[in-house]
């Protein structure tokens, strides 16, 4: 049975989700499968990939042909480096202990370089959240700056609306204070 290792599409529309598998290659896309061998997620960035080493090495080893995607994803975790170096050892070239050694630190290096992009996306997520909220005060010093002269202007005509309620007041209460001194007598 012709064995291939690729991607089963799960998630909803527009926003897909996969599954790294290993099945049958007349199998439908998404049907039966033999082993799930991990995860891949293209919706987050960097892409987030869980997959089983050993497991995809196993396979490997025992045929499996991972189609192009697949073997981007596994090239990516280092599934084919691991399949590589053991073939090293079948060969006699290294030992176990030799292979574990470059893999790890082959992956420790992967690891750093992952976050350095993942340190370089949140600093520009930064920068331009820090850009956008100084256009934004620029923005609204603006509008004050031009609110300001309507607000002078109101504030002259609520000035001379006050002043001939002033004068009109002691117009009107002399009549009174006439009453006044009228009852008195």
């Amino acid at each position: 049975m012709p064995v291939k290792i690729r991607l089963q599409r799960h998630g909803k529309k527009g926003k897909p989700f996969y599954w790294v598998v290993a099945a049958d290659s007349r199998a439908k896309r998404d049907g039966k499968f033999l082993e799930k061998l991990g995860t891949y997620n293209p919706n987050t960035n960097p892409a987030s990939i869980d997959l089983d080493i050993d497991g995809s090495v196993k396979w490997l080893q025992n045929g499996a042909q991972p189609t192009d995607t697949a073997r981007a994803i596994l090239s990516y975790k280092g599934v084919l480096l691991k399949h590589h170096l053991l073939g090293g050892v079948r060969k006699g070239a290294l030992t176990e202990e030799q292979v574990e050694e470059k893999f790890k630190a082959w992956l420790e290096e992967k690891e750093a370089a992952v976050q350095a992009k993942k340190d370089g996306l949140s600093k520009a997520e930064a920068e331009a959240r820090a850009k956008a909220l100084e256009a934004e005060k620029e923005v609204n010093e603006k509008r004050a700056a031009a609110a300001l002269p309507e607000e002078e202007v109101a504030e002259d005509t609520a000035e001379v609306a006050t002043e001939e309620v002033a004068a009109e007041a002691p117009a009107e209460e002399a009549p009174a204070a006439e009453e006044a001194a009228k009852e008195e007598e």
